[in-house]
């Protein structure tokens, strides 16, 4: 891996958003716009004020997930990554250029979605709002590494819309939305305890009320991380030059 071929990479998939308006628009406004509408549907209730966390981790995670692993699949089949990787460039540099281009547009995408939450929305913070956000931001970028993850194995933007009933079904249904996951049969709650969108929900839950320590949220936090440097890793080692 090099730094200066990994942040070209970077800087290339970020030119490359900057003019796909309807891109930027699905990553920057639209997770907003969901939240508000659940803000909206509940506008007379409290259930906004229960399940407004969760919202923030699950609209921005599905959106990364999209967008990441349809944008790096594309590199594969349109034969970009394959000229590419024929340079002196490698898996790592491609994927976490990837990430970093990403991440970096989950940082603004959750500022965005956090400040519409909790300013425009009402949503009632009891505990940090930074730490709310940077729980936010990992989920973010956890929907990144995953998508990533996906796009090394798909073979079209049929197979990774596909994918979504592995990867990300599951884990918005055991994630806690629903019904609290200590409430969950016992194998479901067993196998909740080892996905990651289950401890970004948890965390970003007890920011919203103040209900655990600081310490109880940064593990849960590494844990996150922990799955996303997973996911890069992973995803690097299984890349394919292109699609079959």
């Amino acid at each position: 891996m090099n730094l200066t071929r990994t942040f070209a990479t970077a800087g290339r998939v970020l030119g490359q958003i900057r003019h796909d308006h309807r891109t930027v628009a699905l990553l920057l406004v639209v997770p907003s716009l969901l939240i508000g509408l659940v803000a909206w549907i509940f506008v007379d209730t409290d259930v906004f004020t229960d399940i407004g966390p969760a919202m923030i981790a699950l609209f921005p995670f599905i959106v990364m997930f999209l967008v990441t692993s349809i944008s790096t699949l594309r590199e594969r089949r349109s034969g970009t990554l394959e000229r590419l990787l024929s340079m002196p460039m490698g898996k790592g540099d491609f994927i976490l250029g990837y990430a970093l281009a990403f991440g970096l547009l989950a940082v603004f995408q959750t500022a965005i979605a956090v400040s519409f939450a909790v300013w425009v929305c009402g949503l009632e913070i009891e505990g940090s709002l930074w730490l709310l956000f940077a729980v936010a931001v990992a989920d973010a970028l956890l929907g990144t590494a995953l998508g990533l993850l996906a796009s090394a194995f798909a073979r079209s933007e049929f197979q990774v819309v596909q994918f979504m009933p592995l990867i990300v079904f599951p884990q918005i249904l055991l994630g806690g939305i629903f019904i609290p996951r200590d409430q969950l049969p016992e194998a479901l709650e067993a196998i909740s305890e080892w996905l990651p969108l289950s401890f970004a929900i948890d965390a970003l839950q007890a920011v919203a009320a103040d209900s655990e320590s600081a310490e109880w949220i940064t593990a849960k936090l590494l844990v996150i991380l922990a799955w996303i440097v997973g996911s890069i890793v992973l995803g690097s080692i299984t890349l394919h030059r292109r699609t079959p």
